[in-house]
């Protein structure tokens, strides 16, 4: 241990005794910490013709539980999913988020078509911005090279409508080659592999251009492509209550630039809180096949999984992870399609047992959650989704990068909407609970 990190932790002892809030007091000032009341029910601080996000009703003054429900502009995310006609349900509904209704054939196909002109990156961008300045961490790449392309707009404050449009578009458009060429440059100057660096298709969809981008013979099936487009699709938007869309409306508050903004809520989702889960789920199946000796025997899984939620196995977190969520509570509807998808490809590609290993915690570990909690629980949309991109050969450092490229289409729709509807900068208040002191002049104290 060197000076400087003996330094560091003497004075991280100091910080932390001045930073202990007593838990009495935040019952006693009647404080909703993170934003949530003693139910876990969200705070209310705005309101959004966006999306619907809900697991309960209220009946005679009596929260009750129900199947989740999402909606994006009225749309159930089941019809969106399961009644389209297109190829492109990621860009259909990205299409709906940012200007609030379907679009028609031509309206989609020109959609389409500008979001293929802005793919084209600036000179010399991917060598500068990317190649040179590679990271491990893939979000921190994208966040940099959102906020690089500040240097390009030549009205970066213009807060209109139509400047915001068109810098949202243009960020959407952009963030695949930011991941993929980021983990390409991570993997070949980190890890010794070879760099290839193939040029986005203007004719395929984000889906088709990823998996393209990505592999380097660029080939991929119509059903990988379909369930990536598909996993893109679910998880565009989620209402204006989680941290990286309330980021969003924070930052675009304070009258920040559009880049600025869309940098911000992607550092916010790339904590292992939000956007980082589905990595956490995989990584914990890996650690059951690694110390179950036999994952078919449910009184082993059963026992792991208590170990695990007892913080004496993988982590010691206590979390097993893809199980509960903040608002769903008897079914997270996005996880009851990607699921749909997952057994499509399991088949496809002869992942069957590892699906089974999932199906049965699946149905074992809301058992071993309940005894220590009343309220139901059921997996998430991150429990199938890292199993999703593993099948389809995605490394882990972009499944919050994907998440990210599908979120950035409701981040713009948050964007325009606290731009033309608010006009307040948020500023929730906190209690203070220093206590006054006396000035001590230095040769005193």
């Amino acid at each position: 241990m060197t000076g400087h990190d003996d330094y560091y932790q003497e004075k991280a002892k100091i910080c932390e005794s001045h930073s202990v809030i007593p838990a009495e007091l935040y019952d006693k000032y009647d404080v909703k910490k993170g934003l949530r009341d003693r139910n876990g029910k969200g705070v209310i601080t705005g309101i959004t013709n966006i999306s619907k996000v809900d697991g309960y009703r209220t009946v005679n003054g009596v929260r009750e539980p129900i199947e989740g429900v999402l909606a994006y502009r009225g749309y159930s995310i089941e019809d969106l999913v399961k009644l389209h006609t297109t190829t492109s349900d990621f860009e259909e509904a990205s299409y709906l988020l940012i200007f609030g209704e379907l679009p028609d054939r031509a309206d989609l196909l020109e959609y389409k078509n500008v979001l293929a002109k802005n793919m084209d990156l600036p000179p010399d961008f991917v060598k500068t911005c990317i190649l040179r300045d590679k990271c491990s961490d893939v979000m921190n790449t994208m966040a940099r090279c959102v906020l690089e392309l500040e240097g390009y707009d030549e009205n970066i404050n213009d807060v209109s409508i139509a400047h915001v449009l068109q810098q949202c578009i243009k960020i959407i458009s952009q963030l695949p080659m930011f991941a993929v060429y980021g983990y390409h440059a991570y993997n070949h100057y980190d890890r010794d592999q070879s760099l290839i660096i193939h040029r986005p298709d203007p004719t395929m969809s984000v889906a088709e251009n990823f998996l393209m981008m990505l592999r380097p013979d660029g080939k991929f099936t119509q059903t990988e492509a379909a369930a990536l487009d598909t996993a893109l699709v679910i998880h565009m938007e989620h209402g204006g209550g989680n941290n990286s869309a309330f980021t969003t409306r924070v930052i675009t508050s304070a009258g920040s630039d559009t880049y600025s903004v869309i940098a911000a809520a992607l550092l916010s989702l790339k904590g292992p809180k939000h956007g980082g889960a589905n990595i956490k789920v995989v990584q914990m199946m890996d650690d059951i096949k690694a110390n179950v000796i036999d994952v078919t025997d449910d009184g082993e899984l059963e026992n792991y999984l208590n170990k695990i939620l007892k913080g004496e196995a993988f982590d010691g977190m206590g979390l097993i992870y893809g199980m509960g969520h903040a608002v769903y509570s008897i079914s997270d509807p996005r996880a009851k399609l990607l699921k749909e998808y997952v057994q499509r490809l399991a088949k496809e590609k002869g992942w069957n047992d590892e699906l089974a290993l999932y199906e049965r915690i699946e149905r074992i570990a809301p058992k071993v959650i309940s005894t220590k909690r009343k309220a139901p629980v059921c997996i998430n949309v991150d429990y199938y989704s890292g199993f999703l991109y593993r099948m389809l050969g995605i490394p882990e450092e972009l499944y919050t990068p994907l998440f990210a490229i599908a979120r950035a289409s409701g981040w713009s729709a948050h964007r325009i909407e606290e731009l033309i509807s608010s006009g307040k900068i948020i500023r929730p208040a906190y209690i203070s609970n220093a206590k006054d002191r006396p000035y001590v002049p230095i040769e005193k104290r």
